[in-house]
């Protein structure tokens, strides 16, 4: 295809719009930023890729995209640098257009899960980003996100999930009291993550797998809950939970980050997990 050198063309226009949450509800599409989302959206079969842009110097410094792309039949238009910049600035001059991401919590649940990561009030994009990349790292089953929660197609999360997002499915718009109740009967036991638990996760993790009667068993299926960046979870959000764990601080700190104690909260729960080496 010709080369876009028109930084003001429609098409330009139509894929920056993209960044806006009307917009992606209307076209029923998402864009995907830089080159490692780009790379894992084009290499996941099942993400519908519609376009791909780069410039010249972008297509040569990564041709596995490219080569990608053309192998799944997808468009690849070549643009210069100022068409790039104005379709989002943040791209390293590499873009791509999606259709929107859908899961249900009805497929997760029918996999039998045994690890899941529930948003809930979480409205910073870097930190719900983080949360699903974690998720992925720590071979969580998926990532649910509440109604209250930030648009997993917002820009900024795409970007903060690095390609996770391509990787497992996340489940968007939920209630959390509904979600919570089928979780529970799908027979995960759901943990809160809050700095005021009765639980503290180390202890969790020494009687991981013989946990008495009344103590939380991080090798069993679990659902863990993360609340707001700003004033965590609510009274009734932790009632629902079945224990509240917290993260020891040891130092001086006076908490964590939220994408931070879910993470060590997750990985502790892949770890009493993991099968028995031989």
């Amino acid at each position: 295809m010709p080369e876009l050198t028109n930084p003001r063309a429609e098409r330009v226009k139509a894929v920056r719009a993209l960044a806006g949450r009307s917009a992606r509800l209307r076209a029923g599409r998402f864009v995907v930023e830089g080159p490692q989302a780009v790379r894992e959206a084009v290499a996941v079969g099942g993400v519908r890729v519609h376009d791909v842009y780069v410039t010249e110097q972008s297509a040569q410094r990564y041709p596995e995209i490219v080569r990608g792309a053309q192998d799944r039949g997808i468009r690849v238009h070549t643009g210069s640098a100022e068409v790039l910049d104005a379709m989002s600035a943040d791209a390293q001059e590499v873009v791509a257009v999606a259709d929107l991401l859908e899961s249900s919590l009805d497929d997760v649940l029918g996999a039998a899960p045994r690890l899941l990561a529930v948003l809930a009030h979480v409205r910073d994009p870097g930190n719900a980003g983080t949360v699903v990349r974690a998720s992925d790292a720590a071979g969580a089953d998926a990532a649910l996100l509440t109604s209250e929660s930030v648009d997993v197609h917002n820009p900024k999360v795409v970007r903060s999930t690095a390609g996770s997002l391509f990787h497992l499915p996340v489940v968007t718009g939920l209630d959390l009291a509904g979600a919570v109740d089928r979780l529970r009967s799908a027979g995960l036991s759901i943990l809160a993550a809050d700095g005021t638990g009765e639980h503290d996760l180390d202890d969790l993790l020494d009687v991981a797998g013989a946990a008495p009667a009344g103590v939380p068993d991080l090798a069993a299926p679990t659902a863990w809950v993360f609340g707001n960046e700003a004033w965590g979870l609510r009274d009734e959000d932790r009632a629902l939970a079945d224990a509240v764990v917290r993260v020891p601080i040891r130092g001086r700190a006076e908490s964590l980050n939220l994408a931070t104690a879910a993470t060590v909260c997750l990985y502790a729960s892949s770890r009493a997990q993991r099968p028995a080496r031989p």
